[in-house]
């Protein structure tokens, strides 16, 4: 499971689940009142002392809480009786608000763990049921990092060599050597030509050739991005299955365009096409 594709939903979830579990070892019923009289103190029971009250009500909401954020957060969704993960998750959910609600209406005294637990089941449900209509809540839970500066095509963090991309770097020549002197550290010169001679046909040819191939493609200039939420990438024959998934928090490189979709390249070498381009960061 990726966490930088959590969002804001997940986290209110989470959240409201972790509360769940903790109102499930407080009281669930207020103290008796014994106003002027010696009054006992009883044990006061919590949710583990009913099970009925347990399964039904705080084990229900974690468990469908873990079932909405794992169902959200796998590449592909896993289905159960023609049900993916998410929906059971948010069944549960509602059905533990559901419970909470009549049990504390019956209830004639309900103590801290009651009420906390209804609380916590009811932000659990609208949470659940909310992330994926509401804007504010579809937004990523951790921010996508800033881009660093733009490396070399193919090679992210690979530095620059001297010499261009895919060519060596020139030796150096000691100060004051001179290029036909091999004491000094120089190389041969080449055999001067005449003045106004003519160079030869070859290589007249290959800085053609080279200048042909250091001309661009085409108007599409590849680049960095990363996307705000995890998209699937499709393969290029336009297959429905996808083949990977990009992750917020990590750079791709766009290698062409395919109508309003990218070609992106993946760290392993994969390449698809990523139709849903909206609110992508460039490098």
């Amino acid at each position: 499971m990726n966490i930088r594709s959590l969002t804001r939903g997940d986290g209110v979830v989470i959240g409201a689940a972790v509360v769940l579990f903790i109102a499930s070892f407080l009281s669930l019923t207020s103290a008796p009142s014994c106003a002027g009289q010696f009054c006992p103190r009883a044990d006061e029971p919590n949710a583990w002392d009913s099970l009925s009250l347990l399964m039904s009500m705080f084990l229900a909401g974690i468990i469908g809480a873990v079932l909405v954020v794992v169902g959200r957060s796998l590449p592909q969704p896993k289905k159960v009786a023609g049900l993916d993960l998410t929906q059971f998750g948010v069944a549960f959910t509602i059905f533990a608000a559901w419970t909470a609600f009549w049990t504390i209406i019956d209830a004639h005294g309900s103590g801290a763990g009651m009420i906390l637990g209804l609380i916590a089941t009811l932000v659990l449900a609208a949470a659940a049921v909310a992330s994926p209509l509401v804007g504010a809540l579809k937004a990523p839970l951790m921010g996508t990092p800033s881009p660093a500066a733009p490396q070399p095509y193919g090679y992210p963090g690979a530095a620059q060599p001297a010499g261009g991309y895919g060519y060596p770097a020139a030796a150096q020549q000691p100060y004051g050597a001179h290029p036909g002197d091999p004491s000094l550290g120089g190389q041969p010169a080449a055999q001067a030509q005449p003045f106004g001679a003519q160079a030869p046909a070859a290589d007249a040819h290959q800085d053609s050739q080279a200048q042909a191939g250091a001309a661009p493609a085409g108007d599409f200039a590849p680049f960095w991005f990363a996307v705000p939420v995890a998209r699937p990438l499709y393969a290029e024959d336009g297959s429905p299955t996808p083949i990977a998934e990009l992750a917020p928090g990590t750079w791709y490189l766009a290698v062409d365009q395919r109508g309003p979709g990218l070609v992106a390249q993946t760290q392993d070498g994969r390449r698809g096409v990523l139709q849903d381009t909206t609110g992508i960061q460039r490098g």
